[in-house]
């Protein structure tokens, strides 16, 4: 089965071409954070208009790239929500309506399934079941996965999510956008003997995270020192590891919880170095085994949407005339396959 992907749920637009005997035949990302590093955030009403105009063209030139024509596509998958809900729309609209026009299947895909499924495109994937760690501008989650559809829920962050942390804490330190990778690379500059800062909920039982209070103690920090360029490095660096500490400390408290092996951590936040090294070392200790998307998928992306669709246009799943976009979409309720 042969699979159109497409992925606006935010600031980046996404498409690929999955083919279910094949693998991946072509994908292609355009990155809006030019168009919205002067506001130093997303500017949603942007990011829908950026979507309008990118989305028919990129599909356009994956389709090239793979050397297919319509009548070779067997359904169309697009993200369909969590996200921006004007953004969600372009993608949601264009694909059903491509789907209809050429006569082929089409399903809705959540947007964290595609993360979380995202390790399944590498060469060794992960067998079922494991626990995925979903960490990203918008989203800080613990799940425990036995099959495609089958998750539950383990923790959450209670208020910002670690990529939005990151984000706020850059934005403090007067680091570009995005924040998360200006700050690791500051990070990279700084002394970790200097500033301790706490690893928050993590002297209680439970998995839920809350990373609010430490982009407070950030700022507090900074008001009590005089900023310079090495004072500003160690106080990014200090933030970097309270976070990566915090996630592993909750990942190795979900594997024992669990008793599973097997780590999958997803999202744009997986792309950090310093958190994959911290969580191979936790599993490496716990006699498992950490898993990745390759970095080009660890931020939205189409293939992750065009591989999970495809999962679940196999399995029979149909979107109708009738479809929608949603801003909010609890995982828990995907059915499975």
């Amino acid at each position: 089965m042969r699979i159109l992907g497409i992925e606006t749920s935010c600031d980046e637009t996404g498409i690929a071409i999955y083919d279910s005997e094949n693998g991946l035949l072509a994908h292609a990302l355009h990155s809006q954070v030019a168009l919205h590093a002067e506001y130093g955030g997303v500017v949603p009403e942007l990011a829908s208009r950026d979507h309008v105009q990118k989305t028919l063209p990129l599909i356009r030139q994956v389709m090239d790239e793979a050397g297919i024509q319509p009548a070779d596509i067997d359904g169309i998958a697009y993200t369909a929500g969590p996200g921006l809900i004007g953004a969600l729309m372009v993608g949601t609209g264009i694909g059903r309506s491509l789907a209809y026009a050429w006569g082929v299947p089409a399903v809705a895909v959540h947007h964290m399934e595609g993360h979380l499924l995202a390790p399944m495109l590498e060469e060794s994937p992960p067998e079922f079941p494991f626990v995925a760690l979903l960490v990203s501008g918008g989203h800080t989650q613990l799940v425990r996965v036995d099959g495609i559809g089958q998750y539950q829920l383990l923790g959450e962050s209670l208020d910002d999510a670690a990529g939005e942390a990151f984000d706020k804490t850059a934005k403090l330190l007067g680091l570009g956008y995005p924040g998360g990778p200006a700050l690791a690379k500051l990070a990279e500059q700084g002394n970790p003997d200097r500033f301790t800062f706490p690893r928050p909920m993590t002297d209680r039982p439970g998995l839920d995270f809350s990373f609010s209070g430490l982009k407070t103690f950030a700022l507090n920090t900074m008001q009590s020192h005089e900023l310079d360029d090495q004072t500003k490095a160690d106080i990014a660096l200090a933030f970097e590891i309270a976070v990566v500490e915090t996630l592993a400390i909750k990942c190795k408290r979900a594997l024992k919880q669990t008793g599973l092996k097997r780590l999958i951590i997803a999202g744009g936040v997986s792309a950090n170095t310093r958190l994959r090294t911290r969580l191979a070392e936790v599993c490496e200790k716990e006699n498992g085994r950490v898993y990745y998307p390759r970095l080009a998928f660890c931020t939205d992306n189409g293939a992750m949407i065009a591989f999970a669709g495809c999962q679940r246009l196999m399995a029979g799943e149909r979107q109708g005339l009738d479809f929608s976009a949603r801003a909010r979409w609890p995982m828990e309720e995907l059915g499975r396959v």
